[in-house]
């Protein structure tokens, strides 16, 4: 299992390389000139080109490409062109608010996902089945930026029981958490039912069947620990995604997390700032996939056996070419 980790950790290093370069052929290619936004629009030409040349704009593409991961490699992400400032420092301040909204939204959809699922599938084919599954094809058709305006007007404006911006307590956690975690609801409801029904067929569920074990216990005891496996995979697909996705929620609920701060970014074209954030987020979804897969594989005993068994043929096979008998 190490072996395995750690040759899925080297694959990592193309994959990021590859997305930062292919942010910084992006950027490169976006309209737009920082040195003019920074010094404004009565700023003359040669004050311009000056400034370009001191943070390093008039180097050609491989140049920059370079330079950034040479700091990478170093720890530094660079300056913020904007605000001056490191953009490690900043990111070291607002990540811990993506984390915890991500966070949190996971941990609401999953209590009320699986539980939904699991309902759904046990009264398959019933009313109960229909109108959950429609609802959860109704979140998860909406776009979550109209469900977090939804739940604005409705708690915040009309009712007055929730802040509608700011997470400076608690309760400025509630919406934002529920407006990201409605869609993940039902994505994780749809696959738990779709999963479940899929399980009760097999044939080991028949024989518990035919013991008399009633079917509360076949469900929980014997078939929703095989359910669970794909189950995980999707759980950690969204906690990958969200990561990335949380940039709607922090918008509207004006949290200071790293979404907002890419997003004010990309908007002031300050290039280093937005290498280093696609760069973290992107390293992020590559771990908790990694993750997962672990998971994934400890939960799973058919996908070690698949893992040693590769092994002992590889090893196999080196003897054999190594002139050793099998």
């Amino acid at each position: 299992m190490l072996r395995y980790i750690g040759k899925r950790l080297l694959m990592l290093i193309p994959v990021l390389l590859g997305i930062s370069l292919v942010v910084l052929i992006l950027i490169d290619l976006t309209p737009g000139d920082p040195a003019r936004m920074m010094l404004g629009a009565q700023a003359t030409q040669e004050k311009v080109d000056e400034l370009r040349e001191s943070l390093g704009l008039n180097d050609s593409l491989p140049v920059r490409y370079v330079r950034f991961i040479g700091n990478v490699l170093r720890g530094d992400l660079g300056t913020s062109l904007m605000t001056r400032r490191p953009v490690a420092e900043e990111m070291l301040l607002r990540f811990p608010y993506t984390l915890r909204l991500v966070s949190i939204s996971i941990v609401i959809s999953i209590l009320l996902g699986i539980p939904v699922g699991i309902y759904a599938a046990k009264h398959r084919n019933t009313w109960k089945d229909n109108v959950s599954m429609f609802l959860a094809l109704f979140c998860v058709s909406m776009p979550s930026f109209w469900f977090a305006l939804l739940l604005i007007r409705f708690f915040g404006v009309q009712l007055r029981w929730l802040p509608i911006r700011g997470v400076t307590t608690w309760q400025g956690w509630v919406l934002p958490c529920v407006a990201m975690a409605l869609g993940l609801i039902a994505v994780i409801a749809r696959q738990m039912r779709s999963d479940l029904l899929e399980v009760v067929r097999q044939d080991y569920i028949t024989t518990a069947r035919a013991k008399g074990l009633s079917e509360g216990k076949v469900v929980y005891r014997h078939a929703l620990k095989n359910a669970m496996i794909p189950v995980i995979m999707v759980i950690g697909g969204i906690f990958g995604t969200s990561l990335g996705g949380s940039l709607i929620a922090e918008v509207i609920y004006s949290i200071p997390g790293l979404g907002q701060y890419t997003l004010t970014a990309l908007s002031n074209r300050d290039y280093p700032v937005i290498q280093s954030s696609i760069l973290i987020l992107s390293t992020m979804f590559a771990i908790v996939i990694l993750l997962v897969d672990v998971v994934f594989a400890l939960v799973d005993p058919r996908i070690r056996s698949q893992y040693v068994r590769r092994r002992e043929k590889r090893e196999e096979d080196r003897r054999k070419r190594g002139g050793e008998p099998a």
